[in-house]
């Protein structure tokens, strides 16, 4: 029988609906966004943040949090990978949306990151991307929902 040490009894829970800033089509870091609406992580000695975006032509990543070379080949190679003059059925919305909602697939609605003493626990180099897929998108909403022990 496996045993656990440092295991707390008990658990707190927030959820937040975050509106995100329109941009244009790419990918952005939006950590500190999300971050900065959720002051309450603080209290979590260890638990699970998770983000999901409310849309399905946009995506969420967990990825390069320095270099924004790193998020401008990922655009492109996107682009490249799904091409606009594709002749996609779905196409009532624009050329873009059906591109749109073939990335937001590969790329996924939802992210789990681990808390610990109050903070996420990110790599070194790693931070939340918005990845809009369309050439003019509103602003986006997304979820969070944080779980775990809070400290003492």
């Amino acid at each position: 029988m496996a045993s656990a040490t440092g295991v707390k009894q008990g658990s707190s829970w927030i959820q937040k609906k975050i509106n995100l800033r329109p941009v244009q089509r790419g990918c952005h870091l939006i950590t500190d966004e999300i971050l900065k609406e959720i002051p309450e992580l603080f209290r979590f000695d260890v638990g699970l943040f998770h983000v999901q975006i409310m849309h399905t032509s946009a995506s969420l990543a967990l990825n390069e949090n320095w270099d924004p070379d790193v998020r401008q080949d990922v655009e492109m190679f996107l682009t490249q990978l799904v091409p606009e003059s594709t002749p996609f059925r779905h196409s009532c919305e624009g050329p873009d949306d059906m591109p749109a909602h073939i990335k937001a697939c590969f790329i996924g609605s939802s992210l789990s990151i681990p808390v610990s003493d109050g903070k996420l626990n990110l790599g070194t180099w790693q931070g939340i991307w918005l990845c809009e897929h369309r050439n003019r998108a509103g602003s986006r909403k997304v979820i969070v929902t944080v779980n775990g022990s809070l400290k003492e």
